[in-house]
C-alpha cells in the first residue's frame, strides 16, 4: 500500500507540476490579448474587448494557486488538503467547460459586437479622442472596411502606415480595420476554446489521481492504526 501510495502522490505532484505550466501559459497569453488591445483603453467598449483577455488571467492565477496547493497537499500526504483540492479541481473544471460551451455557441454573436466596436470607433473618429488611429496603430489595418474609406478625404492619416512620415494611399495599410479586428478575434478565440478543452480534459485527469490518492491516504491511515 505504501508503495501505491507513494507512486500516486509522484504522479499527482508531476500534474499540478504541469497544471502549473499551463496556468502561467495562461496568464502570458492572456497578457498579451491585453497589450493588443491595450490602445483602446478610452474607448467606450474598450471594457467588453477586454473581458477576456482578464478572464485568462485571472484563470491562470487559479489554476497556478490550486496547483501548488496540490502539490502541497500530494507532498504532505495530507487527506483534507487532497480532498479540498479534489474539489476545487473539480469546480475549475466544470467552470471551466461552461466559458468554452458558452465561446462555441456565443462567436457569431460576439464576432458581430466586434464589427460593431469598429463601426462606432469609425462613427465618432472626429471626435477629440480619435480611437480609430488606435485601431490602426495596434492592429496595422487603415479605415473601416479599406483604406480607401479615406479616399474622399484626398489623404490617409498617418496612423494607416507604418512610416509615418511618408504617409500615402500607396504606403497605407490595405485591410480595413473592421476585417482586422474581428479575424483577430476570430483567430484567439479557437486557441482559447481548444486549449481550454485540453486543460479541462488534464484538470479530470488530476481529479481521478487526487480522489485516488485522498482514498489511499484515508485507507493506509485507518489499515495503520491497527
Amino acid at each position: 500500500m505504501a508503495c501505491g501510495l507513494s507512486l500516486v502522490k509522484y504522479i499527482l505532484f508531476l500534474f499540478n507540476l504541469l497544471c502549473a505550466i499551463c496556468g502561467i501559459l495562461l496568464i502570458i497569453f492572456g497578457a498579451l490579448l491585453f497589450s493588443n488591445i491595450h490602445s483602446l483603453d478610452d474607448f467606450k467598449d474598450a471594457l467588453e474587448t477586454q473581458q477576456i483577455p482578464i478572464a485568462l488571467i485571472v484563470l491562470g492565477s487559479v489554476v497556478l494557486l490550486i496547483s501548488f496547493f496540490g502539490c502541497c497537499g500530494a507532498i504532505r500526504e495530507s487527506y483534507c488538503m487532497s480532498m479540498t483540492y479534489s474539489i476545487f479541481l473539480f469546480i475549475l473544471m466544470i467552470a471551466q467547460l461552461t466559458l468554452v460551451v458558452y465561446m462555441f455557441i456565443a462567436k457569431e454573436d460576439y464576432l458581430k459586437h466586434m464589427e460593431h466596436v469598429v463601426d462606432r470607433a469609425w462613427d465618432r473618429r472626429t471626435q477629440k479622442a480619435d480611437y480609430m488611429d488606435g485601431l490602426q496603430i495596434g492592429f496595422k489595418c487603415c479605415g473601416n472596411r479599406d483604406y480607401r474609406d479615406y479616399t474622399y478625404q484626398g489623404f490617409v492619416p498617418a496612423t494607416c502606415c507604418e512610416d509615418a512620415s511618408r504617409c500615402s494611399v500607396e504606403t497605407a495599410y490595405k485591410n480595413g480595420c473592421k476585417q482586422t479586428f474581428v479575424r483577430f478575434w476570430d483567430k484567439n478565440s479557437d486557441i482559447i476554446k481548444y486549449a481550454g478543452l485540453i486543460i479541462a480534459a488534464i484538470e479530470f485527469v488530476g481529479f481521478i489521481f487526487s480522489c485516488c490518492l485522498a482514498n489511499n491516504i484515508r485507507n493506509y491511515r485507518r489499515r495503520s492504526a491497527y
